[in-house]
């Protein structure tokens, strides 16, 4: 039989002492909640540590991710690739024990927790996953997708605004299999937080339609694994949260309970003493034996993926094409036939030569790109019939009375979310059904309305997961509803974010360019900046270059010119069109230019010299047309900029292109402004 104090307290031990060495962390989350992760971890979690990415794992998220102890603790002791002197570097340069837990760096963390409430929105986004994959693939008698998704989560997860989106999508969605442990210890950095956070918590929670259990005994490690099976009993149409009401730096005689425990080193005398009242007499980072046979994950684990090995040889025996679907799909690999199917869009775009908002160009993609990959889970923060996310292929997705997901009348399940007037809870929740695997999620809003989901987007690049950001509305090119709504600093500061890419596109082609980069872009997400307006579609010669984020649209001799270019208009978007129209401006004086098109700034940067030469060639004057913030072109080297760096105003958008000098003429002139010089 476990010792699950032992257990308990080798966490806490491993807590301070690294945190010691470091001289930088917090010890008092990972010992307070010691005997919660004793319960879940030894009596519950199916996992297997020497296979952390195996399918039907269970995921555990750890929303509170200043507690990473606990977690690196956990991995350890559990047998992951994490040995002893990993833990002894915590929080040093290059280890695998960073100050929060982090995705791809460390085996067996689900995802990067940090920034508060985005691991149990991560967390809402695993479970759905779960429930759809569930919905989609499992047959009777082959229930191949069958786990839980755990999340520890604290008083500040709980304050950030974005946990308010979460749980109510969560309860929405009837998550049946996301269990919630909330560490209640009543203390943040600031100390007792009574006088700031005095929520309800658990009739928050139920009028959000979850199940709550407890408050319960977080130190009584029996106590909280029977709640634990109380929950996984009575799943079905509600998530539940487990009450454990713990001490912060539980075992410190003199720092537990306080807010002396949560961010600093508990110091030698006070560890000292905390050995003491443990009964914990070994040395830093010396555990005995006994924890470790007591914790050790490694035969349970290897037992339980075996079994399910099993049951997935015999699903694939009754079901080979779902199998090898469902194998596909959480490999992240797309269909064989997708390159064609691009190309078949992009010719198609291309013959056909609509004048369409780009926003419309995307929904047309959509509509070929959503009936060729069942993974394609689409969505929108409330704003379907303005994003157009929505296709024939992907029905709503709702849910039955008692959690079932709702089919159509030819059997298929909704692939098209209503978030509701949630951005931020969107594109965190997004970020767990990508990192959950077997979806390729995307969302909708307008572009300036990034400003909510930023955080979430920025976690997306730095865990490098395939998410994709529908923004449209992209520009003072929206109108009447004026500067609130109007993007004018949004392209420029989402293109400082690394490893996003950014794709402005200025006609159909080009937007089916842009999908088709997005959906191939395994370790990247990215962002769609769409018009609202129509956009001409830009006549074209050479399509293969799209994909390398800017190519040449239009040289002299378009315009009857037979001279060599004299300078180069680059543009994005919607500007492409003022580029060609200001081309022709030029050619009746004789002044013969090049109209580069350049829908990603992210993606060209990242090409070869020689390409990039061939595009901007050296020593000619270059002039940048944009409706945005002019900051980030200066690095191309180009003279002027036709831009906008203040906000915009309430009227039509053929009012405001000429108020704000986004005419033909205006960008002729400018040209003719930098070649006089």
């Amino acid at each position: 039989m476990a010792n699950q104090a032992l257990m308990a307290n080798a966490i806490r031990a491993l807590a301070m002492d690294a945190v010691q060495q470091a001289n930088s962390g917090h010890p008092g989350a990972p010992m307070g909640m010691a005997d919660m992760a004793a319960a879940l971890w030894g009596e519950h979690l199916k996992h297997n540590p020497a296979n952390p990415h195996w399918a039907d794992r269970d995921r555990f998220v750890l929303s509170n991710g200043h507690a990473s102890m606990l977690i690196y603790a956990l991995l350890h002791l559990t047998g992951y690739d994490l040995p002893i002197e990993e833990l002894k570097n915590f929080r040093q340069l290059h280890s695998r024990t960073a100050g929060h837990p982090e995705v791809g760096i460390t085996a067996g963390v689900e995802t990067t927790t940090g920034p508060l409430g985005q691991g149990v929105t991560n967390a809402v986004g695993f479970a759905l996953a779960e429930k759809l994959l569930a919905a989609e693939f499992n047959r009777d008698g082959h229930a191949i997708v069958d786990h839980h998704t755990y999340v520890f989560l604290g008083d500040g997860c709980l304050m950030e605004g974005i946990s308010h989106e979460a749980v109510a999508l969560a309860g929405a969605w009837k998550l049946g299999k996301l269990i919630a442990l909330y560490d209640d210890n009543g203390i943040s950095i600031d100390g007792k937080v009574a006088p700031w956070f005095i929520d309800d918590t658990p009739k928050r929670f139920e009028a959000c339609g979850w199940n709550v259990i407890g408050p319960v005994d977080g130190h009584d490690a029996a106590a909280v694994s029977a709640a634990v099976a109380q929950a996984k009993a009575g799943e079905g149409s509600k998530p539940t949260l487990i009450v454990c009401k713990t001490q912060i730096g539980k075992g410190s005689p003199n720092r537990g309970g306080t807010a002396k425990a949560h961010g600093e080193p508990l110091g030698a005398d006070e560890i000292g003493l905390t050995r003491s009242a443990l009964g914990w007499e070994h040395a830093p980072f010396e555990l005995p034996e006994a924890v470790y046979q007591d914790w050790d994950a490694k035969a349970k684990g290897a037992s339980a993926e075996a079994a399910w090995n099993e049951k997935f040889a015999a699903y694939a025996q009754a079901f080979p094409d779902l199998a090898a679907a469902f194998e596909r799909r959480m490999k992240g690999e797309l269909p064989a036939a997708f390159d064609q199917v691009v190309v078949d869009a992009v010719l198609a775009a291309h013959t056909k030569a609509e004048t369409v908002a780009s926003r419309k160009a995307s929904q047309l993609a959509l509509e070929t790109l959503t009936v060729q990959l069942p993974e394609l889970l689409g969505g929108s923060a409330d704003l379907t019939g303005s994003n157009l996310t929505k296709t024939a292929a992907t029905p709503d997705l709702r849910f039955a009375a008692d959690g079932a997901v709702v089919r159509t009348e030819d059997g298929r399940i909704g692939r098209h979310i209503n978030y509701g007037v949630r951005e931020f809870g969107m594109a965190a929740i997004m970020n767990g059904v990508a990192l959950h695997g077997g979806f390729i999620p995307y969302g909708g809003t307008f572009l300036t309305f990034s400003d909510y989901s930023r955080n979430a987007i920025r976690m997306a690049a730095l865990m490098k997961q395939r998410v994709i950001h529908v923004f449209t509305h992209d520009s003072i090119g929206l109108g009447e509803d004026g500067p609130t709504h109007q993007s004018i600093e949004h392209a420029a500061s989402l293109r400082l974010i690394p490893n996003l890419d950014v794709w402005r596109p200025g006609d159909t082609t080009e937007t089916v360019v842009a999908w088709a980069c997005a959906l191939r872009n395994k370790t990247q997400p990215t962002a769609l900046l769409l018009s609202r307006q129509n956009l001409n579609y830009a006549p074209k010669d050479e399509l293969a270059d799209i994909s390398r984020g800017a190519y040449v649209l239009a040289e002299p001799s378009r315009v009857g010119l037979k001279k060599k270019a004299k300078a180069v208009i680059i543009a994005t978007g919607s500007e492409v069109q003022l580029a060609l129209k200001a081309q022709e401006l030029l050619a009746s004086r004789k002044i013969a230019v090049r109209v580069v098109s350049m829908p990603s700034t992210t993606t060209f940067d990242r090409q070869d010299v020689k390409y990039k030469k061939s595009v901007l060639p050296k020593g000619l004057p270059r002039i940048a047309v944009e409706m945005g913030s002019t900051g980030g072109w200066w690095k191309y080297g180009v003279d002027a900029v036709v831009g906008i760096d203040t906000y915009g105003e309430s009227a039509p958008a053929g009012v405001l292109f000429k108020h704000f000098g986004f005419t033909p003429e205006n960008v002729a002139a400018t040209v003719e402004a930098v070649l006089a010089d």
